[in-house]
């Protein structure tokens, strides 16, 4: 995404990939433009489908980044566990050949069980049997190692070679989902560079105005509880450094520390907790244990539209610190900036607090990219 582009996305200032009930046409003037007639109330929607749509397909290619990283780990560790197997399986077979040595030699001696009874001194010959005895053992012993070594070393080479395959899928699935994350950005490229400054300050607007409506009902609907409540040592923490990175820019893909995406923040804020969680929004969901929005606590995770493709870190006060969306930055934002799907607690059995002081904000942390806090936002990378 250009710089220009980016500009324009910032002095518009849309909440990433909501989809918000749109207020009515009639509500705002309708601008003129290469926009085919649409009003600000269907630039707005369809902006939010395509942000939404980037932003599932960001969250696609974080599972298979995820799973590749996995994979590669256990790659790994086949390739180590063959190597040392195959070690083993070397010095298994100059065992056996050792034996295999000296039992053909043997073959035309006299068998030790013959000179057992020929001998003249009984305990010499009692004691040679002993011998005779533990040679026989440690030949068993050799055999039964040099076959478990064997079959050992075939199945790792077959898992090794399946792992590979597996890396080689995850790899060719991660290219194509990285263009489907490219394509849906260059939608939204296209239809911003085809607004004018007036479309993209009333699409501000609206988007500020739709916020805020959404904020008050769920509010009055009493579904956030009285609020208030402390938050564990750790989630403590983990508010600590989501704070911390207000005004970074959004970035998909990212984890920091210079760029972050929405799970990228919210997964490394509770790494740096103590509390390691999933990486993506739609494992934190899947995995982490469920709390309803009225027992919410700072430090909970809010969980966004029906695919849980968007996630925030609750600050408390119906707020989250959220990384929002493409050529946006860090930011602080009412808890229905986005549909709320539900909040997950990342350490279930935390004690909450004695005494918890919130962390300062700066000047301008709830306005979003171009809040005038932190240096204008770089050009997207899309690798």
């Amino acid at each position: 995404m250009s710089g220009k582009l980016l500009r324009l996305v910032c002095t518009a200032t849309l909440a990433a990939g909501a989809v918000l009930a749109p207020v009515p046409a009639a509500a705002v003037p309708e601008p003129g433009g290469g926009t085919g007639g649409r009003s600000v109330a269907e630039l707005l929607t369809e902006l939010r489908t395509l942000y939404r749509e980037a932003e599932k397909a960001t969250e696609a290619y974080n599972t298979t980044e995820e799973r590749l990283k996995r994979q590669r780990a256990e790659t790994r560790r086949l390739d180590r566990a063959l190597a040392r197997t195959r070690h083993s399986l070397r010095d298994s077979r100059g065992a056996a050949g050792r034996l295999a040595r000296q039992q053909y030699q043997s073959v035309t001696g006299i068998s030790p069980y013959v000179r057992l009874l020929l001998a003249r001194d009984p305990q010499r010959a009692l004691d040679q049997g002993h011998v005779i005895g533990r040679l026989a053992r440690e030949r068993a012993a050799t055999v039964g190692r040099l076959t478990g070594d064997e079959r050992k070393a075939a199945e790792l080479a077959r898992r090794s070679r399946k792992a590979l395959a597996v890396r080689f899928a995850l790899t060719e699935r991660r290219g194509k989902e990285r263009d489907e994350v490219r394509e849906r950005l260059h939608e939204v490229e296209e239809l911003l560079a085809s607004l004018t400054t007036e479309q993209l300050t009333a699409l501000a607007e609206l988007e500020r105005a739709d916020v805020a409506g959404a904020q008050r009902e769920l509010v009055a609907s009493g579904a956030l509880g009285a609020g208030g409540g402390a938050p564990s040592a750790a989630g403590e923490r983990a508010v600590r450094y989501a704070v911390a990175q207000l005004g970074k820019p959004y970035e998909w893909g990212a984890e920091g520390p210079a760029a972050y995406d929405c799970s990228g923040l919210t997964s490394e804020a509770w790494a740096a907790a103590g509390t390691p969680i999933p990486r993506t929004s739609q494992e934190q969901w899947a995995r982490l244990e469920r709390v309803p929005l009225d027992r919410l606590r700072p430090g909970d995770l809010v969980v966004y539209f029906p695919e849980a493709t968007h996630v925030a870190l609750y600050l408390g006060d119906g707020m989250v610190v959220q990384a929002p969306r493409p050529g946006a930055r860090i930011r602080v934002s009412p808890i229905a900036a986005d549909p709320v799907l539900g909040a997950v607690r990342p350490d279930p059995d935390g004690e909450p607090v004695r005494r918890y002081v919130p962390p300062e904000l700066p000047a301008g942390a709830a306005e979003g990219s171009g809040g005038g806090y932190a240096p204008a936002a770089p050009e997207t990378s899309i690798r």
